[in-house]
């Protein structure tokens, strides 16, 4: 049985600052936040479609409270605005969430293998007498691992789940990044991304800037403290030049 997810993530810095989607008027943003919502509640996910039947502009107008002209006069906007797809069939889709439900399924898959069978009797996990036990007996290497060490490694990187690339990151900034967090042993979790977007906020950065300049001189993270001094510096120089 398929779960059905309450909410769905979003980011409201991309929202903010995405290029496409603020060249279009007030209404067709509003209109495709609209959208999102019902591509949430859509089958198959991410698409305008409700139990398999396409929402046509007709009944968009309907759902949403606008005339029709209003409706396909939005859709145009974000259409040539490249905010959304369409299948061929001309279902309205978006890339995000299809991208970040299939990431999410396969979390789910990968954190079903997780666990050492070893531990688990009829569904009963075996409690070690005493402290002697638990570091000898339990803890030995299922056949997969050479070392117990090894083994709660690679469980620990099953369960670390990796952030989701934002819209407004490059994809070759965003992959430099993570072969830097890779490189340091460093997993880029939600959280991790959440506060680097916020220091590059606090240094007046879009977080690909941010993400550019962690990759330039081999950062893990961003702190804007870092490079207030040498924007400072910068200032004081042109102004001593004026």
């Amino acid at each position: 049985m398929k779960i059905k997810r309450p909410s769905f993530q979003f980011y409201p810095s991309d929202w903010l600052r995405d290029t496409a989607l603020r060249s279009c008027s007030v209404c067709a943003r509003g209109l495709w936040m609209d959208m999102l919502c019902f591509m949430h509640e859509g089958s198959p996910y991410g698409h305008l479609k409700v139990a398999n039947k396409v929402i046509l502009p007709a009944n968009l107008a309907q759902m949403v409270g606008l005339t029709l002209d209003q409706v396909e006069c939005s859709l145009k906007e974000l259409r040539d605005a490249g905010v959304f797809d369409e299948t061929e069939d001309g279902v309205i889709f978006s890339r995000r969430m299809i991208r970040d439900e299939n990431i999410r399924n396969a979390r789910a898959s990968g954190g079903k293998l997780g666990g050492n069978p070893a531990l688990m009797v009829k569904d009963k996990v075996n409690l070690p007498n005493n402290l002697e036990d638990a570091t000898e007996d339990n803890q030995k290497p299922t056949p997969s691992s050479s070392s117990s060490s090894s083994s709660s490694s690679s469980n620990t990187e099953k369960k670390t789940t990796t952030a989701i690339q934002p819209f407004t990151v490059d994809d070759q900034v965003w992959n430099d990044f993570l072969a830097v967090r890779k490189a340091k042993r460093a997993p880029l979790t939600e959280t991790a991304l959440a506060s680097i977007e916020k220091e590059s906020e606090l240094a007046g950065l879009t977080l690909n800037d941010a993400l550019t300049e962690c990759v330039t001189r081999g950062w893990q993270s961003f702190k804007a403290d870092w490079i207030k001094p040498k924007q400072q510096q910068a200032e004081m120089t042109y102004s001593r030049a004026c």
